[in-house]
C-alpha cells in the first residue's frame, strides 16, 4: 500500500488482509480503521483484565485486607458467571440499540468505574467490610463486562471481514500480555509482600484503562443496525433456541466440555504452594505467566483461528487434557515436593495458559463467524447465559471433587476436555472460505 495511507499500511502489517473482502465490507480504509481501534481498546481492555483477576490478584488483594478466607471462594464464579447469566436478559435491550459501539462504551466505563470502587474497599475498609465491598463492586464489574462481551462481537462482525477477526482478537490478547508481563515484574521487585496500598494503585491504573478504551471505541466506524423490538420473552427465546437450533446446542456443549484449560490452572498452584516452592507462590510469578501465554499465543492462535477456529478449539481441548494428564502422572509417582514435581507444577501452568488462550481465541472467532446480524447477538447472549449456568455447576462438582484431593479433580476436567474434542468435531465449518455467514 501507498506510503500515503499509514493507518492501513499499519494494519496491513499486523494483519494479513483479503483485498477483495475489504472492498465488500467498505474499502481498506474504513477496516483499517476500525481494525487498529480494535486492537488498542481489545489491548486495553485486555490489560485491565490482568489486574482485575480473580485468579491471582484479587484473592491477593482480599488476603492482604484481612477478609475471610471463605470469601476467595466466591471470586471466580462472581467473575465469570456474572458475566455471562444476565446476557440473554439483556439481550432484548441490546438488539434494539442500532449502534452496539454505543453498548460496548457503557461497559467498559462500568467496568472503570467499578474497579475504582475496589481500590476503594481495599484502602478505606478492611476485614469482612473490605472484603463484601470487594465483591459487590466484582458483582457491578461482571455485568458491565456482559454488555461488552456481547456488543463486541456484533461490532467486529460489523467492521472486520471474516478471515481477520480472529488476527484481530489475538493480537489485542498479546498486548494486553505484554502489559500483563510488566505488572508481574513490578509486583516481583515489590517483594513478596503486596500490600492492599500498592494492588489499589494497581487497580486506580486499570480503570485509567478502561476509560481510556472508551475514547478509543467511540471512533469505530460502525454502521448502525436497523432498531428492532423484541418479539418474545428472553427466557422464552433462550429456551426455544437451545431446544430448536441443533448448532447452537452443539457449541454451548463442546465450549462447556472445553473447560478443562479453564478451571486446571487453580489446581496447580494450589498443589505448587502445597510442594513448597515459596517463589512461585508470589503473585508476580502468576502475573507474569499469564502474560506469556498471551503474548505467545495471542497471534499464533489469532491466525490459525482465521483458518479454521473449530481446529484450534479441539487442539486447544485436547492439548489442555494431555498436559493435565501428565502432570497428574508426575505428581503421583514423583517425590511430592521434588525438583520434578515442581518443574512440572510450573510447565503444566504455563501450558495450560497457552492453551487456553487458544480455546478463548478460537471460541470468540467461531461465534463472530458462525452467525451474523442480530443473531449473532443472540447467539453470544443464549451460549453465555447457559455456560453461566453450566460453569456454575462443573465448578461445584469439581470442587466436590477435590475434597478427596486435586488430583481426582484434575482427572475429572481432564476426562471432560477429551470428551469436548469430540463434540468439537461436530460442529460445521465456518472459517474463511466457509460458505457459512459472516
Amino acid at each position: 500500500m501507498s506510503g500515503a495511507r499509514p493507518p492501513v499500511d499499519l494494519y496491513h502489517r499486523l494483519v494479513r488482509a483479503d483485498a477483495q473482502a475489504e472492498q465488500d465490507w467498505g474499502g481498506p480504509d474504513r477496516v483499517a480503521s476500525g481494525g487498529l481501534r480494535l486492537i488498542v481498546s481489545g489491548a486495553l481492555q485486555g490489560a485491565g483484565d490482568q489486574v482485575v483477576n480473580a485468579k491471582t490478584v484479587l484473592p491477593w488483594l482480599l488476603t492482604a485486607t484481612g477478609a475471610p478466607a471463605a470469601l476467595a471462594g466466591l471470586l471466580v464464579p462472581l467473575r465469570e458467571s456474572g458475566s455471562m447469566l444476565p446476557q440473554a436478559a439483556l439481550t432484548p435491550w441490546v438488539v434494539s440499540r442500532p449502534r452496539r459501539t454505543r453498548v460496548w462504551m457503557v461497559g467498559a466505563a462500568g467496568q472503570g468505574v467499578a474497579t475504582l470502587a475496589m481500590a476503594g474497599s481495599a484502602v478505606l475498609l478492611d476485614g469482612l467490610a473490605a472484603g463484601l465491598g470487594l465483591l459487590a463492586a466484582l458483582a457491578v464489574f461482571a455485568v458491565a463486562r456482559a454488555l461488552c462481551s456481547m456488543a463486541a462481537k456484533d461490532v467486529q462482525g460489523r467492521v472486520i471481514p471474516r478471515g481477520q477477526r480472529g488476527q484481530v482478537t489475538g493480537i489485542s490478547t498479546a498486548a494486553a500480555g505484554l502489559a500483563a508481563v510488566a505488572v508481574g515484574v513490578a509486583l516481583q521487585l515489590a517483594g513478596p509482600t503486596v500490600g492492599p496500598a500498592l494492588l489499589a494503585w494497581l487497580l486506580v491504573g486499570a480503570a485509567a484503562l478502561w476509560f481510556a478504551a472508551v475514547v478509543v471505541y467511540s471512533g469505530i466506524p460502525e454502521e448502525p443496525g436497523a432498531e428492532r423490538a423484541p418479539s418474545e420473552p428472553w427466557w422464552s427465546q433462550t429456551v426455544g433456541m437451545l431446544r430448536t437450533d441443533a448448532r447452537l446446542r452443539t457449541f454451548v456443549l463442546a465450549r462447556a466440555l472445553l473447560l478443562v484449560s479453564a478451571l486446571a490452572p487453580p489446581f496447580l498452584v494450589t498443589l505448587a504452594v502445597e510442594a513448597g516452592s515459596s517463589w512461585l507462590a508470589g503473585l508476580g510469578s502468576f502475573v507474569i505467566a499469564q502474560g506469556v501465554a498471551s503474548v505467545l499465543g495471542g497471534r499464533l492462535f489469532g491466525r490459525l483461528a482465521d483458518r479454521s477456529s473449530r481446529q484450534v478449539m479441539m487442539i486447544g481441548g485436547l492439548g489442555a487434557s494431555v498436559v493435565v494428564l501428565a502432570v497428574v502422572v508426575v505428581v503421583a509417582l514423583a517425590p511430592f515436593g521434588s525438583p520434578l514435581v515442581l518443574a512440572a507444577l510450573v510447565l503444566g501452568y504455563l501450558l495450560l495458559s497457552l492453551l487456553h488462550v487458544g480455546v478463548r481465541v478460537a471460541r470468540k472467532t467461531y461465534v463472530v463467524d458462525v452467525a451474523s446480524g442480530d443473531e449473532r447477538t443472540r447467539y453470544v447472549a443464549v451460549s453465555n447465559t447457559a455456560m453461566g449456568a453450566i460453569l456454575l455447576v462443573i465448578g461445584v462438582v469439581s470442587a466436590g471433587i477435590a475434597t478427596f484431593g486435586q488430583l481426582p479433580a484434575l482427572v475429572f476436567l481432564a476426562l471432560l476436555g477429551l470428551v469436548g474434542v469430540a463434540v468439537t468435531r461436530r460442529l460445521p465449518e465456518v472459517s474463511q472460505g466457509s460458505p457459512a455467514a459472516g
